[in-house]
Parts: C-alpha cells; structure tokens; sequence
C-alpha cells in the first residue's frame, strides 16, 4: 500500500503577509508571487493588516496636513 503525502504547505511570517498588503497598496505585483500569496497567506490576516495600514495610511495624511496649515505663510 501506497501513501501520498501532500507537501506541507510552511505558513508564511507576519512579514511576508506586511510586504504583501503594501505591494497591494503600491499596484505592482509580478503574478507568480500573487499566485504565492494565494497559497500561503491567511485571509483573515490580509484583511487585519490592510485595516492596520489603511488606518495608519489615513491618520499619516492627516498628521501631514495638520502639520503643513500650522506653518506660517510667509511672503
């Protein structure tokens, strides 16, 4: 009797699903490593780390604005 084992699929790092969400946000992705995310990547840990840098996306620009109207204009 025979037994096929199915290659264990490693799960991938907190990093790697970071560099995935950030590529994402950027819009270049070379298709085989989408196709490596696919495989790899917990969906519900996509979905936390996207939140997590939308929020931190959003509260970045609005520091920068905050910060651009309390300088003096000067002419």
């Amino acid at each position: 009797m025979s037994t096929t084992e199915t290659p264990s699929v490693k799960p991938s790092s907190f990093l790697r699903t970071v560099q995935a969400v950030l590529w994402s946000f950027v819009g270049l992705r070379k298709g085989s490593e989408y196709q490596q995310d696919l495989e790899k990547l917990n969906p519900f840990h996509i979905i936390g780390v996207g939140i997590g840098a939308a929020l931190l996306f959003v509260l970045g620009l609005i520091a920068l604005v905050n910060w651009v109207v309390a300088q003096p204009f000067v002419l």
